[in-house]
């Protein structure tokens, strides 16, 4: 799984989700080839290579079957 496999996978999803509109990423500094996938164990991890504006460098989660956001501590 790719970041961009994974941005296609969450929009098909039709979540209502800002999380990859151009405008939320220039606001976060980010570009999607700052971007990383990993599994971790029933969740796709989406993690920042390097940090962005302001130090972020946290991680996402997203179920694996539903592609819907979890929280680290549902994860």
């Amino acid at each position: 799984m790719t970041p961009s496999q994974l941005q296609c996978k969450i929009i098909g999803a039709n979540y209502e989700t800002h999380f990859f509109d151009r405008a939320t990423m220039k606001f976060f500094g980010d570009t999607m080839g700052n971007f990383g996938v990993r599994s971790a164990g029933e969740n796709w991890e989406l993690y920042r290579k390097h940090p962005v504006k302001h130090g972020s460098k946290g991680s996402f989660y997203f179920n694996k079957e539903t592609f819907a956001r979890v929280w680290p501590e549902d994860a």
